[in-house]
């Protein structure tokens, strides 16, 4: 496991971990999981599978082992997940990053058990619960409690960074000539962190049409000007960084199982959820975490009708500010939590346009690798719209020109 020195950076390490030499294949889906299930667990009699679609990037399937014996809560138990990777990821993730980062966070008791990885995925221990739907992201009891969460994972969690002795597939390889450009793409902050991975994606963008090439040139202006104004801002954690999720899409949020008593947690009353899918987590802002989830609320639609106002986002920025400095190591021993919240619900507002450019990219690059039935392209044109709205919206403010604002931005701008 990564060490962690006492400033709550976790040096790049990785435990042992089971390896297991086959692969998915999903024009053999039944024999190939079958086959990693009983690398696994030869003992396993009668297995069956249960897909999930709630993701565009991986394949997710449930494997069981079914015992007339065993209730379906002993069986879930037992149960494990494979994920298998998307076709041509490995141009947008660091998957070695993502053993990393399962691991440390598995440490931390924030992640199920790691059981082992194959030759295009991983295989790691069933939660039990509820997968959240968009709209249950939007019930109070369900965004409060993602706000302790993302809280607690912000405070306590420490980042991890490469040494420069070593290599990352976010960062490329000692040889890559982009290397430099990558690492130092948000000068004076260790990497990786948010800023090094999505100038690593535009790296990775197709240029083999002149409107490609115009493309790439025109969104590395952007990302150029987003690293001049917002990554220098002071914020939570060291370096302004925190162990960030960057992926906090209802289907990553699992509603924990209510006790005998009909809740999850007895003494306040409120549920408890869990976060899964941790291959997009690295350093970043906490403001860009909270924006980016808020993003979630509309889904995969981009139902931007459905975002939060502004009374949601100070009640979960306030309850994620309460948990935050209540955990946090070393906490000092007076905060003006109102005063906080206030600050980063400023921050929040100044983020929120950015989390469309970086989905906006992924999904540009997706569109020309995925074999996942999904229209990325559309969707990226859609995401990148949200950034391009902000900036518009930025412009209004300060000209008072009187236009009218995007559908989002006018969602943004609600009260109540």
């Amino acid at each position: 496991m990564p060490s962690s020195d006492s400033n709550g950076v976790a040096k790049g390490g990785l435990g042992h971990l089971r390896y297991i030499p086959l692969s998915y294949d999903s024009e053999n889906t039944d024999s190939s999981l079958r086959a990693l299930v009983l690398a696994l667990h030869p003992d396993w009699s009668n297995i069956e599978f249960v897909p999930f679609k709630d993701g565009i990037t991986n394949s997710l399937f449930k494997a069981t082992n079914r015992k007339e014996s065993l209730s379906q809560e002993e069986v879930d138990k037992e149960a494990v997940l494979l994920r298998a990777y998307g076709h041509g990821t490995d141009v947008l993730i660091d998957r070695h990053r993502e053993t990393q980062n399962h691991e440390l966070l598995m440490k931390a008791g924030l992640a199920p058990e790691l059981l082992a990885r194959f030759d295009n995925g991983m295989i790691y221990r069933y939660i039990q619960g509820t997968t959240t739907q968009p709209a249950d992201l939007r019930t109070s009891s369900i965004y409060l409690a993602v706000a302790k969460r993302l809280a607690q994972w912000h405070a306590t969690v420490p980042c991890i960074f490469e040494t420069d002795a070593q290599t990352s597939g976010v960062n490329g390889s000692a040889s890559d000539p982009c290397k430099a450009a990558i690492d130092h793409a948000a000068p004076g902050k260790p990497s990786p962190n948010v800023w090094t991975v999505m100038q690593k994606w535009i790296f990775a963008l197709p240029t083999k049409t002149e409107a490609q090439r115009k493309r790439q040139s025109d969104l590395q202006q952007e990302l150029t000007k987003l690293v001049e104004e917002l990554s220098q801002r002071p914020g939570l954690g060291e370096n302004g960084l925190v162990f960030a999720h960057c992926d906090l899409l209802s289907g990553n949020v699992i509603i924990e199982p209510q006790g005998p008593s009909g809740v999850a947690d007895d003494k306040t009353g409120q549920k408890i959820v869990s976060f899964i899918d941790y291959e997009y987590a690295t350093p970043s802002p906490a403001a860009f975490d909270i924006a980016n989830h808020f993003a979630e609320w509309g889904g995969f639609d981009c139902d931007f009708t459905k975002l939060p106002t502004r009374a949601q986002r100070l009640e979960f920025i306030g309850e994620y500010v309460h948990t935050y400095f209540s955990l946090l190591p070393g906490k000092p021993g007076s905060v003006d939590e109102e005063a906080e919240t206030r600050k980063l619900l400023a921050e929040v507002d100044l983020f929120r346009g950015v989390p469309g450019f970086y989905w906006g990219i992924w999904a540009l690059i997706q569109a020309t690798i995925s074999h996942i039935d999904f229209d990325y392209a559309e969707y990226a044109e859609i995401r990148l719209g949200e950034y391009y709205g902000w900036r518009e919206a930025t412009k209004i403010a300060d000209d008072a020109s009187g236009k009218e604002l995007s559908i989002r931005e006018k969602r943004w701008a609600q009260l109540e």
